[in-house]
Parts: structure tokens; sequence; C-alpha cells
């Protein structure tokens, strides 16, 4: 019997994304597998029922649970949800492997087997299924379209009768794919950029963009593509060269992460208060913690004489893109798995062992059990491979 894949509505009233779009239902069909979807799941992303294709509507999330033997999802399912998953279902999406023990202990009672997309292996044969790059584009732009809207000041120079406005300042601290994406399309709307991150290799990255790279002096280079935590010393240096570049800034967009720990906190009370009055900050972290003082999670406040920005859920504002990014990320990821229609999971694959999260009543993400406790696995497969 052919592989069913189930796209129920997202647990978040909020979410407008959706995790299939009618290209992505054609691929799947020609690889033999069938897509049941509950009606109105397509609603926020602009897709009428109607487009989606060959595909089966269901009217409440419980029949797609019930018929799915693979469940696609944009974000992390409630614990109602989890509960009613059919033993040996397979979740796949963005599943926030860090955020919460309890949830994963309902994957394991369960007996579900799940594949957080955030986990995936940072190698090049994974590029194209890489969500958090995928979505991370679509966040760094709306960063910048956020602190446009509300700046006082033009992003471009302008010449006008009376004389020349001099472009904005942006400053964009972290380069990973969301910071990149912040500062091209802030050269784009003709501001002067500068990029910072702790990463050296970042520089080539963030000069070839056409914006001047601020050296601190600190380099921080990690493991998997992220940076590691500073010490002490190390941030007292970047702390001081750091809040010069943010003094002189009009406009400050911070998107730096560290997979399974808080944001950091790079920019202080101090950097804040230091910038020109009517200065705007969005902090791409603020669901995390943050990485500026004073920020609120889905709030904008004042700190000092700048306008502090902490938006929340960035990708979900631009859905029809988004969608259709995630879900070819997904199908990338699943098509290997599919043969002559059924699902056959390959736990010798790097990306497929590097990206479950659970299977067999067990965490099997090494990063994920030393950060939340979880016990070291005693089944025979499958192991992620170590950080």
């Amino acid at each position: 019997m052919a592989v069913v894949i189930g796209i129920p509505r997202c647990a978040d009233p909020q979410e407008r994304r959706v995790a299939m779009v009618p290209d992505v239902v054609k691929k799947l069909r020609g690889l033999g597998a069938e897509i049941v979807i509950e009606r109105g799941a397509t609603a926020g992303a602009f897709l009428d029922e109607a487009a989606m294709g060959d595909v089966s509507f269901v009217d409440t999330t419980d029949e797609v649970l019930a018929a799915a033997d693979v469940i696609w999802e944009v974000s992390n399912p409630d614990d109602a949800r989890v509960a009613k998953l059919r033993k040996g279902t397979v979740v796949m999406g963005m599943l926030a492997p860090y955020a919460s023990k309890e949830r994963i202990d309902a994957y394991l009672d369960g007996d579900v087997t799940t594949f957080a997309m955030e986990l995936l292996p940072r190698i090049s044969r994974a590029q194209s299924m890489d969500i958090l790059s995928s979505q991370g584009a679509a966040a760094g732009y709306q960063c910048v379209l956020i602190a446009a809207a509300r700046a006082p000041k033009f992003f471009p120079m302008l010449t006008y009768a009376a004389g020349t406005i001099r472009p904005s300042r942006v400053l964009v601290i972290g380069a990973g794919v969301a910071g990149l994406q912040a500062i091209a399309t802030a050269k784009r709307l003709g501001a002067i950029v500068e990029g910072y991150d702790v990463r050296p290799e970042t520089r080539e990255q963030i000069e070839s963009l056409g914006a001047k790279f601020v050296d601190t002096g600190v380099s921080a280079a990690g493991s998997g593509g992220y940076a590691r935590e500073l010490t002490e010393e190390e941030k007292a240096l970047q702390a001081e060269k750091l809040g010069k570049a943010i003094a002189n800034s009009d406009v400050l967009i911070t998107t730096a992460a560290v997979p399974g720990k808080r944001a950091p906190q790079i920019v202080t009370e101090a950097m804040v208060k230091g910038m020109k009055p009517g200065s705007i900050v969005v902090d791409m972290a603020a669901e995390n913690g943050g990485n500026v003082f004073g920020t609120v999670a889905g709030k904008e406040v004042r700190v000092g004489g700048a306008h502090v920005v902490g938006p929340v859920n960035l990708p979900s504002r631009m859905p029809v893109h988004t969608s259709e990014m995630l879900a070819k990320n997904l199908l990338n990821f699943i098509t290997p798995m599919i043969r002559e229609g059924l699902l056959s999971l390959d736990w010798t694959d790097d990306v497929v062992a590097g990206t479950v999260l659970t299977h067999g009543g067990e965490v099997r993400h090494p990063m994920v059990r030393k950060v939340l406790g979880f016990p070291e696995p005693v089944a025979s497969a499958p192991e992620s491979p170590k950080e």
C-alpha cells in the first residue's frame, strides 16, 4: 500500500504557512505517494484547494492523523496532536528539538519516529533540504522591511531641489543565511551597510554583497557552520569595538543564534542607549531570548532613544513563497526514502541518521540528548553521527 503523507492544519492559529504546494503534490504522486490534507490548511498561504491537484481532503486533524503514515509539520505540534499520533507514525518538519523535554517524552511514549529538520547535517548534499536556510532567508528579508518601514530616515541617498540626503547606515550582526539576506536587501534599498560575525570566514561573504566587514579581532569559528560561545575576555573585546559600530548606525539588525541554547545577548544596554535618537533595532532572535538588551518577543519597545522591535515567526509573514520553499525542502528530504511508493528509511544514510530525533522509543540525536538530559540509546539502530 502506498505511503500516505498527511498535512494537518497548523496547531498555531497565527501560522499561515502550509507544508504542501501543487508542484510538490505532482512530484510526490509521481513517486507513488498519496496525500491527504485537512480542509483549511492551505488558506493562509492563499492556495485554493481546487488548485492542489490529486489529493484527498478531509474535515478534521484527527482524520489526517488516522490516514497518514507520514505527517509534515510547519511547526512543533501541540501535546493534544502528539497524543493522537498512531504508533509508528513518522513526523517531519520544524519540531523545535531543544524547546521541550516533555514534548519529546510524548513522542517516545507514542513510539513515534520524528525528523527535526533543524538537525539536518550541514553538508553539501543536504543543502536542497535545508529548511533553516530557506526560512532564514525570508526572515532576514523581512527584518530589513520592518526596519525601513519604521525608520525616520530614507534608506538610499536622495537628491532633491535643496540638496542631498545622506543614505542610512545599516549594521547587520550575524552573517548566516538570514544575516546575508538582510545585508543584500539593505543594499538593494540603497543603504550604507556593514556586517559583523564572530566567524572570520564570513568576511568574504559580507564583502561580496557590497558591505563593509566590522573587524573586532575576535574569532569564534565553531562546528557545523555555527559559532561557538565566546569567553568573557573575547566578549569584552567584541563589545568595545562593536559598540562603536552600533553607535554609528541608524539601523541595527541582529540574527545571531547558537543551536540548543538561548540566543546570545550581544548588544548591551549601554550599546543600545548609545545609539542616535530615532535609531531602529530589529532583533530576529527575539523568540529565543534576543540578541539585544530590552528586546521583548512580539513587542516594540523604547530603549533610550532607540526603537527596538522583537518580531516573531517572520517567515509566516510571506506564506506564499515560504510555503513553497518549505514544501520543496521536505520533498527533497523524503524523495530518497520513497521506493516504489513505499517509505524505506536507510539508517546508513548520513542525512537520515543525522536528522532523526526519536525512533524506537529513544532519543537518537546526541546533541539533543546532551542538552535535554536524555539517556544514551540502548537499541541497535539507528544512531546519529556525532557533531
